[in-house]
């Protein structure tokens, strides 16, 4: 970030301040010179006025002499009234500007007085300043989001319009500057991991900067960490060819290592730099109660430091500047989880660890607060009382003067006091020391939101690596490092709870002749894996009942009727359909749950179980929920939930679409929304719930309601995070509908599935599920299916080029739809239509036949599917070559894909863009475009990213860069044969030139 032009504070001492109920003045000289008092903007005059203001600006407060000015407006042939002129222009602007903003001295002029930031050159030195102070402190993502900031402040060319010697050499450093911060900036991304986004970025600065080295090797390594390693060769290739060709020299060393480096596959180029671990440990020793802490203590180190912090700071070793001697106060953490999640292990690891900062002692006692009889609070204290040193005979008998006298005992002292396995705050605060210096650590089940001033900790389970380290740390490396995935699976079916790690690893340890493989495969079996988890006096079970045993009966119920649900966790409004209970009862019985440790709260209104708290809860389903028939009729009102608040937001995003009407009913209600972005929210955040609750509820009593659950979710497949999900759950329907007798669910079910298909490219397959629901279509004489898989089936012949085929289908479509009354299905089928006359050279004809379409969508109200109709249009357009109209209709197709989180469709959309600046001359903007699309992901799967690598490779070609167009070429034609499309024979034509040079 070196380089840049140093721009200190524009306010001097002494200068006058902003006048009294004025708003603020602000300049700019990154762009066109102008100047604005708050958002009006102020007459700057001709260019050679802004030229003088501009030489002002930039001169940092400094008085220029009018000899120094007259230089920088005309250099060395300045007119003969030149010296009037710059005081006509000073005077002008002394009129435009506040008063005392401009002022004269010594013969010359200078700009005084600014307010912090009030150039925007000042502002973009001072966001660059951030960022490199950013960086240094290793805080990539604030020092990446300071330097966008800088470069936003842009507006075009720095000094644009504005004549002289002085403005064209600033013009020259400051777009060199900005071509130094956008550098910087790339670097960045690509340390955060962000090659992939950068790519494009990237395409676009080599082909307007193409003798700049450092963005070809910024290139180079982004397409080599995007797995693009013939595309990264390639343009080392273009740039050393280019560099000969042009200045005569051979790459910079850095560009030719790099080159080797991707051609050894350096390991070290893979992935970006991590930085260092600066984990610190804090020194780890009267009564002397603590138990033995494990001697293999694994991971938790956040949570370590963070509870040593607190430690510190009642001991009076941390910097703290609290009450009491040295800063000291009187600290209680409260470490909460549910069992199993090695609170004790935590806590008594700590306490070890604090020990010295607590030379008077620590006590320790279990109190028993998740047994049918917790620790007596009076009880406790007479124990805490004799270890201090008090005899039986000072011990009064009542539980407020044991607490009154081991408050004062423990004046004065350094002593530590863990509780572990606390009831509730009420057992616990008896037990705390009223002193500073003294410190306690409490463990429990229950969040202890009524213990003031207790500093609360959530233990949760252990991340991965943490997990698989404890593992293999009991089992022994040999045995892990031979099957680290084995072992992976192994922790990861424990839901990586340390006690249920400990259990399962306690076994492989004892039974030499098991391998980790074994064991994995006996904790696969969901229906055995608790039983599995059992070890001498060790059981995941048992530690759960413990809990469960204490609940209340609604609070059981609700706990076991939510572990029925498949998916990853539960928002309110579905728990109370799985419940049947209104919205506050519900939040209540589960906010209950979540200060049992038993639910966890995964975001506000969200909810969600450990894995093996799951598998307990569905457990005590099995055998205390009576009548069993509850069981089914919960799932069967979450799956009446999800079904009918689906259909609200299809209905929502599709007005006048009349699949509505065809779905199966439901007899419970769904949410309703108030504003359209809320419906589209919901939907995708309930993602994965949805497409859970489909897989769980393929049974014959529930099978339609899936399929149609499915089908009311289809946004989810052209979602991009959603699509691979949504395409596993549609084979699964497809499975399950295929073998139920039910050819209505069928053939739902299979044109559902060919439109999935169809979307991820894999067209043969596509065809075959579209011709069956055809034919399923006609059996049942179910206008939905008809109308859409005919629809897809047009979709699928024109996308292998069998346009003759294509426009039967969709002809057929069109008369399933307007027999149906589906209008919205009518215009969708019409835009179809029209993609097949555009592949048949009837440009004007496909135009005419798009427009139909949107009208029947305007007339309908849609504007989400509108940016379908008006995909098509551009796509007509463009072949009738109406670029800029094509363009027009592009762009806004794209900012309602982005709008309503239609990734895939983005991505098409910037190839269809792409493919229009290319025919209109313009390669460097269609690069851009096609890199956008590769790094978003299209509709169309591997043909589309094909057809995208092969416009890439036209326009690098026409950009001179042939070696890295060759590449794309090559990775377009080995998708394409792998599939056999028809576009391969394009590709050998287009290398085939390449090749024979």
């Amino acid at each position: 970030m070196d380089g840049g032009p140093r721009v200190p504070e524009q306010r001097r001492p002494g200068s006058p301040a902003e006048p009294d109920g004025s708003a603020a003045l602000r300049f700019g000289v990154l762009g066109p010179v102008r100047a604005w008092r708050g958002e009006q903007s102020l007459a700057t005059g001709s260019p050679q006025q802004r030229a003088l203001l501009a030489a002002l600006l930039l001169r940092e407060g400094r008085t220029a002499t009018a000899a120094e000015l007259i230089d920088a407006l005309w250099g060395e042939e300045p007119p003969s009234q030149a010296l009037a002129a710059v005081r006509t222009y000073a005077s002008r602007l002394r009129k435009a500007l506040d008063p005392g903003v401009l002022v004269s001295e010594s013969g010359g002029y200078a700009v005084r007085g600014l307010a912090d930031g009030a150039l925007d050159l000042a502002a973009a030195q001072d966001l660059v300043a951030r960022a490199e102070k950013a960086r240094g402190a290793g805080d990539l993502a604030r020092a990446r989001d300071a330097l966008r900031r800088a470069l936003a402040l842009w507006d075009g060319e720095a000094l644009a319009g504005v004549p002289g010697p002085y403005a064209e050499a600033q013009r020259v450093r400051l777009d060199e500057w900005r071509l130094q911060l956008l550098e910087t900036c790339l670097e960045l991304d690509l340390e955060q991991g962000g090659h992939a986004e950068a790519v494009s970025e990237l395409t676009a600065l080599t082909a307007a900067h193409p003798l700049r080295e450092r963005l070809r090797e910024l290139l180079m390594l982004a397409l080599y960490r995007s797995g693009r390693q013939a595309e990264a060769l390639a343009v080392y290739a273009d740039t050393r060819r280019l560099l000969a060709d042009e200045l005569g020299v051979d790459p910079r060393t850095g560009l030719q290592e790099l080159q080797q480096r991707i051609l050894r596959a350096d390991p070290a180029l893979a992935e970006p730099s991590a930085p260092p671990d600066t984990e610190t440990t804090a020194p780890a020793v009267r009564p002397a109660q603590l138990p033995a802490t494990v001697p293999d203590f694994t991971g938790r180190a956040s949570f370590v430091r963070e509870l040593s912090d607190v430690l510190s700071a009642a001991s009076g070793d941390g910097p703290g500047d609290g009450p009491g001697p040295g800063g000291r106060v009187m600290a209680v953490s409260a470490l909460a989880g549910i069992g199993g999640v090695g609170k004790t292990t935590l806590a008594v690891h700590v306490a070890h660890r604090a020990r010295a900062a607590f030379p008077d002692g620590q006590l320790y006692v279990d109190l028993q607060g998740a047994g049918a009889r917790p620790a007596e609070p009076e009880t406790v204290l007479g124990s805490f009382l004799r270890a201090l040193g008090t005899a039986d005979s000072a011990i009064p008998d009542s539980l407020e003067e044991r607490a009154a006298l081991y408050r004062s005992v423990l004046d004065g002292r350094r002593v530590l006091v863990l509780l572990d396995n606390a009831r509730d705050a009420a057992q616990v605060r008896p037990l705390l020391p009223g002193t500073d210096g003294c410190a306690a650590l409490v463990t429990a089940r229950v969040r202890m939101v009524d213990l003031a001033g207790a500093h609360l900790v959530d233990l949760d389970v252990m991340a991965p690596e943490e997990a698989l380290a404890l593992f293999t740390r009991i089992v022994g490396e040999e045995r892990v490092a031979s099957e680290r995935e084995a072992a992976l699976d192994v922790v990861g079916a424990c839901g990586f709870l340390p006690l249920a790690i400990r259990i399962a690893a306690s076994r492989l340890a004892a039974r030499r002749t098991w391998t980790v493989s074994v064991l994995a495969a006996k904790l696969a079996d969901e229906r055995r894996r608790l039983d599995e988890l059992q070890a001498g006096d060790l059981a995941v079970e048992a530690t759960f009942e413990l809990g469960y045993g204490q609940l209340e009966a609604a609070q059981a119920r609700a706990f076991r009727l939510l572990g029925l649900a498949d998916g990853p966790d539960i928002s309110l409004a579905a728990a109370g359909a799985v419940l049947d209970l209104p919205a506050q009862e519900t939040e209540d019985l589960l906010e209950s749950l979540v200060d049992t440790s038993l639910l966890e709260s995964a975001a506000p209104g969200r909810y969600r179980f450990h894995d093996l708290v799951r598998l307990y809860a569905r457990a005590c389903a099995e055998r205390d929920e009576h009548p069993p028939s509850e069981r089914g009729a919960a799932l069967s009102r979450l799956l009446d939930f999800y079904l009918a608040t689906a259909t609200e937001v299809y209905a929502i995003e599709r007005p006048g679409d009349r699949t509505v009407d065809h779905l199966e009913r439901t007899e419970c209600a769904g949410m309703e929304f108030r504003e359209d972005t809320d419906a589209l929210d919901w939907l995708h955040s309930e993602a994965a719930c949805i497409l859970a609750c489909v897989r769980q509820s393929l049974g014959a009593s529930t099978l339609r309601r899936a399929v149609d659950l499915l089908l009311a979710s289809k946004d989810l497949a052209e979602s991009g995070a959603s699509s691979l999900s949504y395409e596993a759950a549609a084979f699964a329907v497809r499975d399950a509908t295929s073998v139920s007798g039910d050819p209505q669910a069928e053939g739902r079910a299979r044109t559902t599935l060919a439109q999935v298909l169809s979307r991820a490219g894999r067209f043969d397959e596509a065809g075959t599920e579209a011709e069956l629901a055809i034919e399923l279509g006609n059996r049942t004489a179910d206008p939905w299916i008809t109308g859409n898989a005919h629809n897809e089936q047009g979709i699928i012949a024109n996308c292998k080029n069998r346009h003759g085929v294509s426009e039967a289908h969709l002809c057929e479509a069109v008369e399933a739809f307007r027999a149906d009354g589906n209008r919205a299905g009518e215009a969708s089928a019409l835009c179809n239509l029209s993609r097949v006359l555009v592949s048949l050279g009837r440009a004007t004809a496909a135009i005419d036949l798009v427009r139909q379409g949107i009208a029947l969508y305007d007339e309908l109200g849609l504007t989400f599917r509108l940016a379908n109709a008006r995909y098509a249009l551009g796509i007509a357009l463009s072949h009738a070559s109406r670029h800029t109209e094509a363009l027009s209709e592009l762009s806004t197709a794209l900012q309602t894909f982005a709008a309503n989180r239609q990734r895939l469709w983005e991505g098409a959309t910037h190839f269809r863009i792409a493919q229009v600046h290319l025919a209109a001359q313009r390669p460097a903007q269609a690069a851009q475009h096609a890199e956008q699309a590769l790094t978003t992901g299209s509709i169309g799967g591997d043909w589309m990213r094909a057809n995208i690598l092969t416009l890439l490779g036209r326009s690098l070609s026409s950009l001179g860069q042939t070696d890295r167009a060759r590449a794309c070429w090559r990775d377009a034609l080995s998708i394409h044969e792998e599939s056999g499309a028809p576009q391969t024979a394009e590709l050998r034509a287009l290398l085939r030139p390449v090749e024979a040079a």
